[in-house]
């Protein structure tokens, strides 16, 4: 079974840590938690 990550906040860092994350562990499952509608995104 593989590893989980739980990320709160949708926000610039967390899409950014998402994004380090899964460079590192591509078997990584990530969550992202955001309490409003939409996620920052950018490249």
């Amino acid at each position: 079974m593989g590893k989980n990550l739980v990320i709160v906040g949708g926000g610039a860092g967390g899409g950014s840590t998402a994004a380090e994350a899964k460079r590192n562990d591509p078997s990584l499952r990530i969550t992202m938690v955001e309490q409003g509608k939409f996620v920052a995104v950018a490249a």
